[in-house]
């Protein structure tokens, strides 16, 4: 197993924090919407959403909730904003170490991959040359559909979902975000997706998406320079 450097393990640790408290943001707020629908309060989706009826019902604008539910639900958003506050403090860590890495601004050259994605990339993988190739890569994070074969016939089936599990989830996160974009602005990407997504479900362009950028980041890694976006063809 390849050894990190104290600058890589330093992030990941970083990385690992963030995603902690993340996943604790998410249930504080899934449990305001479910103590809310108690009380027939419906609440969208989002942190926007839980922070606006709390500071609500602080106001004393939600008269169908008891005060001490009330209460409790205040209580739960103070709590969403301390962690709030630590993940700010530690996105700025994040960006911090991102300017001083000359590999991860490189990768965030590529479409789909911001900040929290490439800096997780370059402490992640510390000798990218083991692999022998972009593909090898992607399967080794479980970016790669299954073959199996039915009536002689070759077909591919779901991705292994092997490897590094909180790689892949930035990487299919990344390309989600960049299909909404394809969807609403379809030439501010590679013209290849929209026309993709015309053909195949959004699900398998999503993951055949996340497949190709981590081997465009294998081919950074190994042999540097920054993302080039493909020549136009001609009509």
């Amino acid at each position: 197993m390849p050894v990190k450097s104290t600058e890589q393990q330093a992030a990941l640790a970083l990385h690992r924090t963030r995603d902690l408290l993340v996943k604790q943001r998410t249930q504080l707020v899934n449990m305001i919407r479910g103590l809310l629908a108690e009380f027939g309060i419906e609440m969208a989706r989002g942190l926007r959403h839980a922070l606006e009826l709390a500071a609500r019902l602080s106001a004393g604008d939600a008269a169908e909730v008891p005060p001490l539910a009330q209460r409790v639900v205040t209580g739960l958003a103070d709590q969403i904003g301390a962690v709030q506050i630590q993940l700010t403090r530690l996105e700025k860590e994040l960006l911090a170490w991102h300017r001083d890495s000359d590999l991860s601004q490189r990768l965030a050259t590529i479409p789909g991959v911001g900040i929290v994605s490439a800096t997780a990339l370059a402490a992640s993988v510390s000798e990218p040359e083991r692999f022998r190739s972009g593909r090898q890569f992607a399967a080794s994070l479980g970016l790669t559909p299954l073959q199996n074969c039915s009536g002689g016939k070759e077909r591919l089936g779901r991705i292994s979902r092997m490897g590094d599990r909180y790689l892949r989830r930035l990487l299919v996160v990344g390309m989600t975000s960049l299909i909404r974009r394809a969807k609403t602005t379809p030439t501010s990407v590679d013209p290849r997706l929209p026309a993709l997504l015309q053909r195949k479900p959004v699900r398998v362009v999503t993951v055949a998406a996340a497949n190709r950028t981590a081997r465009v980041a294998w081919a950074i890694m190994t042999r540097g320079g920054t993302y080039r976006a493909p020549a136009a063809t001609a009509a």
